[in-house]
């Protein structure tokens, strides 16, 4: 089927001999600084979407913090937690429909939750020692260069220059360490490793280390302190095993090894392979009765790499990451001569910023740094990223470091497919389908519902049912049912960016209809005929009932109706383009005529309940009501009265909150088409934030260009990469859309390689404050239109505009594979 897509916008020149060149690339590339890294969020992170690794970047000293993707507490979900749940449903819905008794109805919908998720948890570490003299220290430098995923560190010493690099390999699945000096046998070190793991050590040979551990049967969520109970459990018969290994190969000198780890004396040069695994064999296998092989994992991608070297496996590190990387360029004209900023630190360059410094390279380097991260954290064959993305250090990470699915997780996935990196997206489109097997069964035993369900919380075990260890969770939160619809809206964006007719068919179609069908059997009537959702909650915002008290369970919220109609919409569309279910297609579009509608309140504001409550809290960090306006497309332009309502909202709720809410904030702004508020909002997510500082409204950004919730959830990096992008792009209402929200800020500047729904790859350039370039290549020969604010001509050919309203149409068909050019008429 082809399909017809726009492109709009705003002022369309093309130049003919005006490459998309990229101003001064290596000057935004590095992260650099000129001391090692004192705290955890001024260390860099490695990674390969298996291993990853926090670098110090000490003297003397040099710590490597590592983590394993897989690496978790716990085991498969457990069955039959609740049996009891489902019999309250009955009463919270006559609660809330009948009586509008909002305490009674959240007291008896925490009498529906089950238990918590497991904890992602951290590997262990590697420390590196050399007996230096701290105070002799000169010329220090570390870096992690984005571009190719590489981190140096280097210093002098007695006039002797020592330098280690390190980097994750993909393809070798190794974790490789180079140690260098420019003077011959120079190089004595100790390499010991541990960790806060029960583990082991074994000794092999005169040159590796074995670290043998095992994870705990459960560990408890931070924020969740019974006093009854150990909150770190281990037991003989459960619990995930892991490995890791450290082999030194040597030029020169000697190595030996023993249980104190790994000496090297006198050596020129040394290089370190690091490997990992965990008996992780998939969300419904035991890990400790059902396990893989971890030792004979790690083992196989030792032997793999050693059979290499370090130019042959750094070479190919850098062609694999260089291939996802490389495809999307984005510069901005500095309009100073020379920028002072260039000069500084990275910390110090962020601090400048914070304090209203132009530096407009450092906004590049933010949008390419989420690139990087995203390649680092999820790879296809492995785990989704988590809201630490792989990297972790606390045996109790904040939230568990899990997938929480009322956003962060989504939001890890915004640039996925936007941002040319639509294989990073595999990781979470193949957990979706673990999801919808116990979220099958959470929907049969919690519901009695057909279809599958999943909620705020889960990790690498696919964990579906509503959180609160029964009973002991808010229900703001706990209680939420849209996770799995929510996810729902990946497996369709994938499929509207590609085009991939065989994913549709035989993966995301199933999956999403499994889905409606439990919202089906969800939704009921109230009393004016509507279908609602009973109990509903806003994650994870709470009003005032009549008598003041804050209250979070209601009736159909905004934003659970907007992921049902999202659901509802998407599923229509892919029963058309397969052309399979017209009968239960017929259902679907019969439901979502009845759903419960979006509704303006007394201060002209996108209401959040189905009542005009005042909210406990209006600055509140979730704005979950304008889902609709993103990352759904049921509000644009072509609907004024909501879309003049989100804009309301957003000037009520304020630009305060967390750094992802602030990275949720900059894609709506977008959307709205207000480069000026979403460019003002990227200023105030790269607040500069001390790892030792800042609140709830204190999120920004860390030394380490983390994100800062605080504390650190790599969700606000992939949202502002994301928002950044958006700005510059938009596809989600049939055609594309040219530099919607350019902000006057960037003067000029270019973007290649990003990706727009309907199978496009698009490139631009502007120059002050106008488009003067565009190339539009169809990957999948779809048919296009053009709409345009001047008339334009397709080059090369006799198709013009015509004018409709206040815009010029161009149509016109593509071929896959060829790239197509507008210029001014």
């Amino acid at each position: 089927m082809k399909r017809k897509i726009n492109v709009v916008s705003f002022l369309f020149v093309f130049v003919l001999t005006s490459p998309f060149a990229q101003s001064k690339p290596r000057e935004a590339i590095k992260l650099w600084y000129d001391k090692p890294a004192k705290q955890w969020t001024e260390a860099l992170p490695l990674g390969n979407g298996k291993i990853g690794a926090m670098v110090f970047g000490g003297v003397s000293e040099e710590l490597i913090q590592l983590n394993e993707s897989s690496l978790y507490s716990g085991g498969p979900v457990k069955e039959h937690i609740n049996p009891n749940a489902v019999s309250y449903l009955p009463q919270i819905r006559e609660a809330l429909l009948k009586e509008a008794d909002y305490t009674k109805a959240d007291n008896l919908t925490r009498k529906m939750q089950g238990l918590y998720t497991e904890s992602y948890l951290p590997m262990g570490d590697i420390t590196i020692r050399q007996a230096f003299d701290k105070d002799s220290v000169s010329d220090y430098y570390r870096d992690l260069n984005i571009g190719n995923a590489l981190s140096t560190t280097s210093f002098k010493i007695a006039g002797i220059t020592y330098r280690r690099e390190m980097f994750c390999s993909a393809p070798a699945n190794v974790l490789v360490v180079r140690l260098t000096a420019d003077r011959k046998n120079a190089l004595t070190f100790d390499v010991s490793a541990n960790s806060p793991l029960h583990f082991n050590l074994t000794p092999v040979g005169v040159n590796e280390l074995i670290v043998n551990g095992k994870a705990p049967s459960h560990v408890d969520p931070s924020y969740y302190n019974p006093k009854d109970r150990e909150h770190i459990i281990y037991d003989d018969a459960n619990g995930m095993r892991f490995q890791f290994r450290i082999h030194a190969v040597a030029k020169g000198g000697n190595v030996t090894t023993d249980l104190n780890g790994i000496h090297v004396v006198k050596a020129s040069e040394a290089t370190l392979y690091v490997t990992s695994a965990t008996s992780f064999n998939g969300f419904d296998k035991n890990p400790f009765s059902e396990g893989k092989d971890e030792n004979a994992l790690a083992a196989e991608s030792m032997n793999k790499a050693l059979t290499s070297n370090y130019k042959i496996l750094l070479k190919d590190h850098q062609t694999d990451f260089r291939r996802f990387f490389n495809r999307v360029k984005f510069s901005l004209t500095d309009t100073m001569s020379v920028n002072p900023q260039l000069a500084l630190p990275s910390n110090e360059r962020l601090k400048a910023y914070s304090n209203g410094a132009y530096d407009p390279f450092l906004e590049t380097l933010y949008f390419q740094f989420g690139r990087y991260l995203l390649i680092s954290s999820s790879r296809p064959g492995g785990p989704p990223a988590n809201l630490q993305g792989i990297w972790n250090k606390e045996l109790r990470a904040p939230w568990s470091s899990n997938y929480t699915i009322n956003i962060n997780t989504e939001m890890n996935y915004w640039p996925a497919e936007l941002t040319n990196l639509s294989e990073m997206h595999e990781p979470l489109l193949d957990w979706i389908k673990d999801l919808s097997v116990t979220g099958t069964r959470t929907a049969r035993e919690f519901y009695g519902a057909r279809g599958w369900v999943a909620h705020h919380n889960s990790e690498i075990w696919a964990t579906s049912n509503p959180v609160g260890d029964l009973g002991n969770g808010d229900p703001v939160w706990a209680n939420w049912a849209m996770g799995g619809n929510w996810l729902c809206q990946h497996l369709w964006e994938h499929y509207e960016f590609t085009g991939d007719k065989k994913f549709l068919a035989e993966k995301a179609y199933p999956l999403m209809k499994s889905a409606a069908l439990f919202t089906l059997d969800w939704l009921v009537e109230d009393s004016a005929g509507y279908l609602v959702t009973a109990p509903s909650t806003t994650p994870e915002n709470k009003f005032k009932d009549k008598n003041g008290v804050a209250q979070g369970v209601s009736v159909a919220t905004t934003m659970d109706m907007s992921i049902i109609r999202n659901l509802f919409s998407n599923l229509v569309d892919a029963s058309r383009i397969l052309n399979v279910d017209e009968a239960f297609r017929d259902t679907i579009l019969a439901a979502e005529k009845k759903l419960f509608p979006l509704q303006i309140g007394c201060q002209g504001q996108l209401m959040e309940w189905y009542k005009d409550f005042d909210e406990t809290d209006v600055h509140h960090r979730h704005v979950s009501h304008l889902f609709g306006l993103f990352p759904g497309n049921e509000i644009t332009p072509v609907n004024p009265a909501f879309f003049n309502a989100c804009k309301k909202t957003l000037e009520l709720r304020g630009d305060v909150g967390t750094g992802w809410s602030k990275g949720w904030k900059i894609n709506w702004w977008a959307r709205l088409q207000d480069g000026d508020h979403a460019y003002k909002l990227i200023r105030t997510l790269l607040d500069y934030v001390e790892t030792s500082k800042g609140g709830v409204l204190g999120g920004g950004t860390y030394p380490n260009f983390f994100d800062a919730h605080p504390p650190f959830q790599i969700d606000g990096n992939f949202a502002g990469t994301a928002g950044m992008a958006e700005m510059l792009l938009q596809s989600h209402q049939g055609f594309l859309q040219l530099l919607p929200a350019l902000p006057k800020a960037w003067i000029s500047g270019s973007m290649t390689g990003l990706r727009a729904r309907g199978g496009f790859e698009v490139s631009l350039s502007w120059k002050n404050e106008a488009l003067s370039q565009a190339t539009i290549t169809s990957l999948n020969g779809n048919d296009c239109t053009v709409q345009t604010s001047m008339p334009v001509k397709l080059a090369g050919t006799d198709i013009v505009s015509t004018q409709k309203g206040g815009l010029f149409e161009t149509t016109f068909k593509t071929l896959k594979g060829k790239t197509y050019r507008l210029i001014k008429r």
